[in-house]
């Protein structure tokens, strides 16, 4: 199904067969990322004394319990409430069906830029440099959304344990520069815009939603992040049309499938 949508002034076809999925399939019992070493997501037949929920075992149909934690275990989503006092859900933040984005690729390097803590010798970070020399002549309707993907990027990805091979993470400035242009979805490829391990700060989180001592800030609530994404590398940089897919959970997070459309301007 082809559709003509009208963007910055212009007209734009896209086909709506023709979807990339930029999430990481999660795969109960199996293979898939992990951050702070957390159960993996596992699932299970329901049984009790009269019933057993496995077509396997003889049960009239599958009928499973799932156990998993969206902000660990694989591609999700979250809004504000995942660092605020009072309790906001991503159904009620997310209102944004198809957003006009803008996917670039980045390597992160070490900087003289600043975070909180203070970073190491060992950081690699994705800087206010790295995000200029991508983004300085985009036009900002296509900054609705900013998908990043970093390198090295292979399919290692979508396995990768995180407490053994820590991620980049946002500098202040890089976060500043994002809000800056208006930026109201971002999506990366590691599990935190913050380093793994920064003494509870969330230095980068507070700066995307502008919080400050975990207080909601109304002008942020629409905002969101999604984490664990995977861009494989026939994707190219540039616009697409992003519909970001996610579980109604009344939660700050849910497991989300982002679902990205080329989009050719007429």
């Amino acid at each position: 199904m082809k559709a003509i949508i009208d963007l910055d002034s212009k007209k734009f076809q896209v086909d709506f067969f023709k979807g990339e999925d930029v999430s990481i399939p999660l795969n109960f019992n199996g293979n898939q990322p992990n951050t702070y070493n957390v159960p993996k997501a596992n699932a299970k037949p329901y049984s009790d004394n009269n019933f057993i929920g496995d077509t396997r075992k003889g049960g009239p149909c599958n009928f499973e319990t799932f156990n998993l934690t969206p902000h660990c275990n694989g591609t999700h989503t979250e809004c504000i409430g995942h660092i605020t006092e009072k309790r906001i859900s991503i159904i009620e933040s997310l209102k944004d069906e198809f957003v006009p984005s803008f996917l670039i690729t980045i390597n992160p390097d070490k900087t003289t830029e600043n975070y909180v803590p203070n970073l190491t010798s060992e950081d690699l970070v994705i800087s206010k440099k790295n995000l200029k020399d991508k983004l300085e002549n985009i036009s900002s309707t296509f900054l609705k959304a900013l998908i990043i993907r970093t390198t090295p990027n292979d399919e290692h990805k979508k396995t990768r344990d995180y407490m053994q091979q820590p991620s980049c993470f946002f500098t202040i400035e890089a976060m500043d520069y994002i809000v800056s242009l208006g930026v109201k979805h971002l999506l990366v490829d590691m599990p935190s815009v913050d380093r793994l391990f920064d003494d509870g700060i969330l230095t980068a989180h507070n700066k995307f939603w502008e919080t400050e001592e975990k207080k909601l800030n109304n002008n942020s609530k629409h905002k969101t992040i999604t984490e664990m994404i995977f861009v494989p590398n026939n994707i190219l940089d540039g616009k697409y049309l992003l519909n970001l897919q996610i579980a109604p959970f009344v939660s700050d997070a849910s497991p989300s499938r982002p679902i990205i459309y080329h989009i050719n301007e007429l």
